[in-house]
């Protein structure tokens, strides 16, 4: 696969391809304003070909992860409020990757500062989702897939089912095991609560990860193909995971339009 120039840096979060934005995304935790102590902005930099898997298009993955954050201070000139910025760098070793889109910013522990949520994966072990904070460090993940060149595509966080913690899906081997998985963070800790079969959001190749997140009348709401791609499902918790089905996948911009209430 060839080369291809290196992905768009992240500010709140958006979907993006490699290189062309989307639309804007509804990772809904990750709302909060700018204050003390919080990511204001996220990027991959250090691309690198040592993990040759290509299932975003190219050869390109990334080694290292710069966060910008946001400090309050009190303004020499003025009683106002004023925000300094510092930067920090995780770089991985050499047996890890970022391969991803681009970083999500999101309020994983609602306490009104941002945390950051990327796919991270081992050359020996595969993918996992991993949370960094804004001080640089992983502070929860869930386990590596298992073996190489086996990925996962994140698709949105919110309290989906109420209970007054966050909730992060993804669907496990989008081209193979097509499993949606949730993970509630509570406590700093990521523990998996739903597993459901015969959905997915992304094909091989593909610079960009269908469906996402909506929130219709106060009710988070997945949005992802079947697993053959003919029909758009709907994931939501109404006293128990839900699948719904509601149109037919006709392809990418049926997914998008779907996004919308």
């Amino acid at each position: 696969m060839p080369i291809k120039a290196p992905r768009l840096p992240a500010r709140l979060w958006r979907c993006w391809a490699r290189g062309a934005a989307l639309k804007l995304c509804t990772w809904l935790a990750g709302v909060a304003p700018a204050t003390a102590d919080t990511a204001v902005s996220a990027r991959f930099t250090e691309p690198t070909a040592r993990y040759a898997h290509g299932v975003l298009g190219d050869d390109i993955e990334y080694g290292a992860l710069e966060i910008k954050t946001s400090n309050a201070a009190t303004g020499t000139l003025s009683d106002q409020p004023r925000n300094k910025y510092s930067t920090i760098t995780i770089k991985l070793p050499p047996d890890r990757v970022f391969e991803d889109l681009e970083p999500r910013l999101v309020d994983v522990d609602l306490d009104g500062t941002d945390e950051v949520i990327v796919v991270e994966s081992s050359v020996h072990e595969g993918a996992q989702l991993a949370i960094y904070d804004s001080r640089g460090e992983k502070i929860a993940a869930t386990p590596h897939i298992g073996t190489r060149f086996r990925w996962l595509a994140p698709i949105g966080a919110a309290d989906m089912d109420s209970d007054g913690s966050v909730e992060i899906a993804y669907i496990d081997r989008p081209h193979l095991a097509k499993t949606l998985r949730i993970w509630r963070f509570a406590d700093g800790t990521l523990t998996e609560i739903a597993s459901l079969p015969n959905l997915t959001n992304h094909r091989i190749g593909e610079d960009f990860i269908s469906g996402g997140l909506r929130n219709c009348n106060g009710t988070p709401e997945l949005i992802l193909a079947n697993a053959t791609w003919t029909r758009i499902i709907s994931v939501s918790y109404q006293n128990g995971w839900t699948k719904t089905d509601l149109a037919s996948f006709t392809g990418p911009k049926s997914l998008k339009r779907a996004l919308n209430c």
